[in-house]
């Protein structure tokens, strides 16, 4: 330890102190600084437009020989080698960079092919780790490398001076305007969107034809972005301002459209702002609900997978309107974002703004140079080859005495010296001769050198050609694009909206207007809303459903009551019940009314619907044992289920129907096929809990099997079958008559009434009854449509057979 430090005392020392001054240091590191992160890391060149990393990444690919035809290998051994033999920084810059490059979400045409997880739209779901990820280059992206080895870019050393690498890479299609990109430098970014790849090829296209074309000549071809993810971009100014001036802004909002969720208007959103990912939305969405900052939203949904893509399902509550709560999402939540357009690139090494025609000139002009090159390096090979072609060609038209000239030499020296000074060769030349096998020196290897001649003569001729004619260049550049764009290009997945084509959903209010509406039920028990002026039409074909129970006046944000036999009545809001589609068959559209009220026992069955209106008439009831009741209208508002009619054991209600005008002729048809009619006025209103009053007299045995109500100043029918106590229903039946109803008399109430069918032999009593308008719609118990016999003048007749059992009947 003392010799060392004696050594060291020995050694000379002399002390060297720099003055600078603080200020002018900080300003001249910093500005170091600035320009490697500018020139070598956030910045993308404007001819191929990449960053550093990623063009050392897809040269390290092909070096790597990871084609599109080979198979995937670890995203840790491309991250590997790129680091240790290219970019001088961390694993995790270059790991980020080759994920971007194989997201199609944030790539128009990307270039690398991964297997794994990539991530998601919007990082929501970060990318797995590159240990277990792999990639491969995309087809596109041979695009990219395609003829580097041929002289058509500089080469420069890596950061250790002992590999070298691309400069820049050939780029067969304009890659800065297809893929877009984004960077921070220091005091200056860049963002710029994707495009698509057609139209940016046809403007190039245009531009190498038209070199003074104008702006307003491109912008035909390159109307706007076009966005991986789709969506439409609202107002095209701030657009137009970026490719004039290299800056400028424009508004993404996402596709959505309204679609039927059950019994629900929904909101379904297909596709996303760009960046933006489904998880970001929904809990920004959810947030808003939270605070109540947004309303009308009844459920949130994510459905989206690998099948049907993008799917974000909201469910509006009923009594909102969908536009407008949409109108409010595109406003309050990132359903509809900004993106500031800042075109900087490197444009011979110097950070430039840049608008779509210069964008477009340098690319082609880079492009212009590549072909020149490659042109130049190919005419170069191809003469080496005919140079070597033409002195074989020599040697073999005098073979004999070339071999003799060659045994009589001393050694190799002697022989090329003697071919050179006999045939006028280059030494290259005789350098070939010399190590050309014997075995190729025969005539067809010499018809093959001569065919050879001939197209290395025409190729030469041809990339000649090329290199003296510009305008032959520019051709073969125009060319070029056209078959990447024919083999590559896909439809624009974005929308372009001007401002005056956004439609104005702002205006729509944001609940739905208490406006006039009917409802309808129908036999089979579907439930829908119809137009206030919406009238049966008697003229049309039948359609499956479209036999109705009841029809109602009401209005948007009332409720309804729903009338079973069990004598209960269940409050229903009418903006529950879904609006029937125009184009519906019958009240195929509507609702199950057992989906609007749950409580329904399996045997209760729905006998119709009132409007719940304090100012009518009221509800009238029949029951199976001959009662009768009108409800007096006055429903509680805080109960949504109440009993409108105190039922005797074993009785239950066999028809409702609310009354328009209190003077309808209220009808019983009993088992025993006795009709009773009597006007509304003689049956006193009662209050809710009242068990009603003697409505028909019944004989022993029989019972009520139909109770209706019927507008005496209608025409209308009475239909009855009669059959034996043996029948079931959905059963052959015997026979049924149609009567018009003016034939049967009016009796007083709690009397018998008259005979309405005769009964045959095997026959003794009625399976089914109704009283209604005319003309009845009978159908089946499917709901299907059916035809009733001629009406039957006979008020006692028997009747004629019948062809098919019905299930209901309605109006």
């Amino acid at each position: 330890m003392a010799r060392r430090n004696a050594t060291r005392e020995s050694e000379p020392f002399e002390e060297r102190i720099v003055d600078i001054d603080v200020t002018d240091e900080m300003s001249n590191s910093y500005l170091q600084y600035s320009y490697s992160v500018i020139y070598s890391r956030a910045l993308p060149d404007a001819r191929d437009g990449l960053k550093p990393v990623h063009r050392r990444i897809l040269y390290q690919m092909g070096e790597m020989g990871l084609r599109p035809d080979r198979g995937f290998v670890k995203s840790a051994r491309v991250v590997g080698e790129v680091m240790g033999r290219l970019h001088p920084h961390g694993d995790g810059a270059i790991y980020d960079a080759l994920v971007r490059l194989a997201q199609p979400f944030s790539m128009r045409l990307p270039l690398a092919d991964g297997h794994g997880n990539f991530g998601s739209l919007g990082n929501d779901d970060p990318p797995a780790a590159m240990r277990y990820t792999e990639a491969r280059l995309s087809p596109a992206a041979l695009l990219m490398t395609n003829d580097i080895d041929e002289g058509t870019v500089d080469f420069g050393p890596n950061y250790d001076g002992q590999e070298t690498e691309p400069i820049v890479l050939p780029s067969a299609f304009p890659n800065l305007l297809v893929n877009g990109t984004t960077g921070i430098a220091v005091g200056m970014a860049t963002n710029m969107p994707p495009h698509n790849l057609g139209e940016v090829v046809a403007a190039a296209r245009h531009l190498i034809k038209h070199p003074e074309a104008t702006l307003e000549e491109l912008v035909r071809f390159v109307p706007g972005p076009d966005l991986p993810t789709g969506g439409r971009i609202v107002g095209l100014d701030g657009v137009r301002d970026a490719y004039e001036s290299g800056r400028g802004v424009f508004r993404i909002r996402a596709s959505a459209h309204l679609e039927p969720i059950g019994r629900r208007q929904g909101i379904v959103v297909t596709e996303l702002p760009y960046n933006i990912g489904p998880e970001k939305v929904i809990a920004k969405i959810k947030e808003l609900v939270q605070n109540k900052k947004v309303q009308g939203i009844a459920d949130l949904k994510d459905l989206t997978d690998r099948t049907n893509g993008l799917r974000i399902v909201i469910e509006v509550k009923n009594g909102f309107n969908p536009e407008a709560i949409l109108a409010q999402l595109y406003k309050l939540t990132p359903l509809e974002e900004s993106f500031g357009i800042n075109n900087v690139a490197l444009v011979d090494g110097q950070p430039l703004t840049l608008g779509l025609k210069e964008l477009l000139e340098v690319y082609l002009d880079h492009r212009f140079e590549v072909v020149r090159r490659r042109s130049e390096f190919r005419r170069k090979k191809r003469q080496d080859r005919m140079h070597l072609v033409d002195g074989l060609l020599i040697a073999l038209l005098d073979i004999d005495a070339v071999i003799q000239t060659i045994r009589t030499s001393e050694d190799s020296a002697d022989a090329r010296r003697r071919l050179r000074e006999r045939y006028e060769l280059s030494e290259i030349q005789a350098n070939y001769i010399l190590d050309t096998p014997l075995r190729r020196l025969t005539k067809f290897d010499r018809l093959e050198l001569e065919n050879e001649q001939e197209r290395l003569r025409a190729e030469i001729a041809e990339l000649s050609a090329i290199l003296d004619s510009d305008s032959l260049l520019r051709k073969v550049v125009s060319d070029e694009l056209a078959k990447v764009s024919k083999e590559y290009a896909t439809p624009r997945r974005t929308a372009l909206l001007e401002a005056d084509e956004v439609p104005a959903i702002v205006d729509v209010p944001l609940e739905v207007a208490d406006e006039p509406c009917r409802v309808a039920l129908s036999t089979s028990g579907l439930l829908a809303r119809l137009p206030a002026d919406f009238a049966a039409d008697a003229g049309r074909p039948r359609a499956k459903h479209d036999a109705l129970l009841s029809l109602i006046d009401v209005t948007t944000r009332a409720d309804l009551g729903v009338v079973t036999s069990a004598g209960q009545l269940y409050r229903v809001a009418v903006v529950d019940v879904p609006v029937l589609p125009p184009d519906a068959d019958g009240l195929s559209g509507g609702i199950s009314v057992r989906e609007l009220v749950r409580g329904l026992a399996e045997d209760e069955q729905v006998l119709c619907v009132a409007s719940l209106n304090p100012d009518s008439p009221g509800v009238a009831l029949g029951t199976e044992q001959g009662v009768v009741k009108r409800v007096v209208p006055e429903y509680p508002a805080n109960k949504d289920t109440m009993e409108v009619i105190t039922l005797k054991d074993g009785d239950r209600v066999v028809g409702a129907c609310e009354l328009r005008t209190g003077r309808e002729d209220l009808v019983f048809i009993t088992t025993d096929a006795q009709l009773l009619k009597f006007s509304a006025d003689l049956v006193r209103p009662q209050g809710r809990p009242a068990g009603g009053m003697a409505g028909i007299k019944l004989d022993d045995g029989s019972s009520v099997l139909c109770f209706t109500v019927v507008d005496p100043d209608q025409d209308a029918v009475v239909v009855s079958v009669a059959g034996s106590g043996d029948t079931l229903p959905g059963v052959m039946l015997s026979t049924i008559k149609a009567t018009p109803y003016r034939l049967y008399p009016s009796k007083g109430r709690a009397t018998g009434g008259v005979r309405c069918q005769r009964f045959l032999k095997g026959e003794d009593r009625l399976v089914f009854a109704w009283a209604g308008p005319y003309p009845a719609r009978p159908v089946d118990e499917e709901g299907r449509a059916l035809v009733l016999p001629a009406l039957d003048d006979r008020r006692d007749g028997s009747g004629a057979p019948l062809a098919k059992p019905i299930g209901r009947i309605g109006g």
